[in-house]
């Protein structure tokens, strides 16, 4: 016999009509509301129709195997900006540079894996050579804000034992703040020069670009004795894809489309806690 599935159907609503066009849709065995706006069809039938009534009904959907659960996997893995977060740091400094739409260009085409990360991230870094160090406090205070459900999908990772892991191509200064927030195990990213109480416009050391991602999930991957089945990578830009390669499990947050075309699972209408209606 094949593998089982149950497909897993979430959003901000879904109505007693939307649930009965997807459980004919997938020929489904039945169903049970996960939460509000969630709904998981036990036994259900893989077909591109279901895919396309739930974009549709701008709803998420993820065919998963029936005995998946969320215990079977030991390290969650994320992206920072975009992701964990919902801005660019990088982005964000260069606004209070003056120079935004300049730096956030390069963010773009990099995120869509038109140019290499590592030139983006060099090109964007010289263009703020001589900012001032304080304006990583002011992004941090006044800009950065946690993506949707990201408190509670971190409180349940460590409520379980699973492992968290914060890699970033972007600055050490947030990945080590938003790491003591909240409780991270691990966070790896990028640490610009600082001269004086000014940024250079370089980086220290080498560069986490989409190998360096790739490599720290292996890294920490392979210290807790894990297969790669039993990781899950969140990210959202084409740097993200290498270490996705690392995982069992990808999940494309609020992404660009050479991602989602990648990752295993899609998530454009739910938060993070999203990943615990999938695995239950």
């Amino acid at each position: 016999m094949g593998t089982a599935f149950d497909l897993v159907v979430q959003g901000p609503r879904i109505d007693d009509a939307a649930i009965a066009e997807l459980a004919r849709l997938c020929s489904a065995t039945g169903s049970r509301s996960l939460a509000p706006g969630a709904v998981r069809f036990a036994g259900a039938r893989r077909d591109t129709a279901v895919a396309d009534a739930c974009a549709r009904l701008e709803l998420d959907c993820a065919c998963v195997p029936a005995q998946k659960r969320l215990e079977d996997y030991g390290l969650v893995a994320m992206d920072m900006d975009s992701t964990l977060i919902t801005i660019e740091c990088i982005d964000e400094l260069a606004d209070i540079a003056g120079i935004k739409p300049q730096v956030a260009k390069i963010t773009e085409s990099a995120m869509r894996g038109e140019i290499d990360f590592g030139e983006s991230l060099t090109r964007r870094t010289a263009l703020l050579a001589g900012l001032d160090a304080s304006a990583f406090e002011r992004v941090y205070d006044e800009r950065l804000r946690l993506s949707p459900g990201a408190e509670r999908l971190i409180e349940e990772l460590k409520a379980r034992g699973i492992k968290t892991l914060l890699v970033s191509g972007g600055f050490t200064f947030f990945t080590e703040r938003l790491k003591a927030r909240l409780g991270l195990d691990y966070a790896s990213s990028n640490e610009p020069e600082i001269t004086g109480g000014k940024l250079t416009g370089r980086i220290v050391g080498p560069i986490v670009d989409a190998a360096g991602k790739a490599e720290k999930v292996r890294a920490v991957r392979e210290d807790l004795r894990l297969a790669p089945q039993q990781v899950i990578v969140i990210g959202d830009g084409a740097n993200d894809l290498a270490m996705m390669a690392e995982a069992g499990v990808s999940i494309a947050y609020r992404a660009k489309p050479v991602v989602q075309q990648q990752a295993t699972y899609s998530f454009t209408h739910v938060g993070l806690d999203g990943l615990l209606n999938i695995f239950l």
